[in-house]
């Protein structure tokens, strides 16, 4: 019997997440407490029987919105979650040279960056994906850092046919990315199928709502009608504004958000 789409996409992900697990230790997990990344760790969940087998990390700023900080207490309470809380190091020690909103989203960059460094990590799973943005749309599933965190878009592995053979940088590790082949339209249908919990920022309020979630200076609403998971599928087929409308680096200059990837950002 032909499987539906979500559930192919699922598996893939699925499988994505046991090579990881099985090639690359030790490892961690990015998680935002976004869309993308719950509909991820609820998968971990799922490939690994109902187990979480790395630790969960929240690079904080202390910018994250107020529901969003009340969303991961309840679900680290509810699912008994390894969660671990990193602190980024402040604005005052970024680059003077960037943008404002590009200076003050690279603290989560150096975090990661540290983070990394102390905990010895050769690999970070990281829920992105590919329609979210330009340049995300040249990543590999597994893509190797190094030991400053960057990214050379022209040094990728190929990877055929699933066929996954993550390299490790001497000094660097590798980012895994098991949702890259998602939509955002995916993601809803998803947590729609699954009824995965999500922050309900995500919901119009007063003809507004967050379509990308993250720190509270630096992102913003959009304006919107969507009050439920319907609606914003049904929107989602018909907008033409793009999915990080509401976050202010991508928008700052023409190469902020190249600057931040080529720099260690997610």
């Amino acid at each position: 019997m032909m499987r539906d789409h979500l559930t192919q996409l699922e598996n893939q992900t699925l499988y994505i997440l046991r090579e990881a697990v099985a090639q690359v230790a030790p490892l961690c997990m990015l998680w935002s407490m976004g869309k993308d990344s719950t509909a991820l760790l609820w998968m971990v969940r799922k490939a690994f029987f109902g187990r979480v087998p790395f630790p969960l990390v929240l690079l904080d700023t202390g910018q994250e919105l107020e529901a969003v900080y009340e969303f991961r207490d309840a679900l680290v309470r509810d699912w008994n979650l390894p969660y671990i809380t990193v602190p980024c190091p402040p604005e005052s020690e970024m680059d003077a040279t960037l943008p404002p909103a590009t200076r003050a989203a690279q603290r989560k960059s150096v975090g990661l960056k540290n983070f990394i460094a102390q905990e010895k990590l050769r690999g970070v799973i990281v829920g992105i994906r590919r329609d979210e943005q330009a340049l995300r749309a040249k990543e590999r599933v597994f893509s190797p850092r190094d030991s400053f965190g960057a990214w050379d878009v022209r040094e990728q592995p190929p990877e055929l046919w699933d066929c996954y053979r993550p390299v490790v940088p001497d000094g660097g590790h590798v980012r895994i990315h098991p949702l890259l082949n998602w939509t955002e339209s995916d993601i809803w249908r998803y947590t729609q199928r699954e009824n995965i919990p999500f922050v309900p920022l995500y919901l119009a309020r007063d003809g507004m709502r967050y379509r990308s979630l993250g720190e509270k200076n630096i992102t913003h609403p959009v304006v919107s009608e969507a009050a439920s998971i319907d609606d914003i599928i049904r929107e989602l087929d018909s907008t033409r504004t793009s999915e990080r409308a509401g976050r202010s680096m991508d928008c700052e200059t023409e190469n902020s958000f190249e600057l931040l990837r080529t720099r260690g950002y997610m």
